[in-house]
């Protein structure tokens, strides 16, 4: 669907300068910007670079697996199902790590990881419950420091690159809060509704 809302908007575009005469204008545009992506992508593949190496450094040091314990009790308050051992706690740590710092493109492999240890560890071809819920989290993802606006603002010249600091935190505060408790929320449903079957089965 994407697909056929870009290819509709470049063609209507193509069609309003074809018609008002401003094709010169559109084709300076097209080479303008596709330079612009490139220089981006250059710039932002320093930024990708420097960061991922630091989550792989954090995670060969051993670093991750101290921040995964640090960040257990948390962990379980919202998987309570996942064991204490299992993997997928360090991978749930790293990708909330990642998260934090804003490090969306070293979270997905993380958010990748856990995934894979969810449905080992419930052993269907479904989407599990934990897995939604992690989905969720990962999803409204607390940003303290959101490296890629910062690095977008910075590249695009702004003259404080940091100021969409504050209103990033408090932004992602209020959805990850949101997040949390819809988690909470459905897991008190879910909790209310095997009592109320195992109480017709009693009767």
């Amino acid at each position: 669907m994407l697909n056929i809302l870009w290819v509709l908007m470049i063609a209507g575009g193509i069609l309003f300068a074809s018609f008002h005469g401003t094709m010169g204008k559109l084709t300076e545009v097209f080479i303008s910007s596709s330079t612009e992506a490139v220089n981006l992508c250059i710039f932002m593949l320093g930024v990708i670079g420097v960061w991922n190496g630091m989550m792989e450094i954090a995670v060969k040091s051993g670093l991750m697996k101290r921040v995964s314990r640090a960040m257990y009790p948390f962990i379980h308050w919202l998987f309570p199902d996942i064991p204490l051992q299992h993997k997928a706690n360090e991978y749930i740590a790293a990708n909330m790590a990642a998260n934090i710092l804003g490090l969306g493109w070293a979270a997905t492999p993380a958010g990748l990881k856990a995934m894979k240890e969810l449905k080992k560890l419930e052993n269907t071809y479904e989407a599990s419950d934990m897995m939604c819920a992690f989905l969720v989290l990962n999803i409204s993802s607390l940003q303290l420091i959101p490296i890629n606006m910062i690095a977008y603002r910075s590249q695009y010249g702004s003259v404080n690159p940091t100021a969409v600091v504050l209103p990033a935190i408090l932004a992602t505060m209020i959805s990850t809060l949101a997040g949390i408790l819809f988690i909470k929320g459905m897991e008190f449903i879910r909790y209310n509704g095997r009592n109320k079957k195992k109480r017709r089965r009693l009767q």
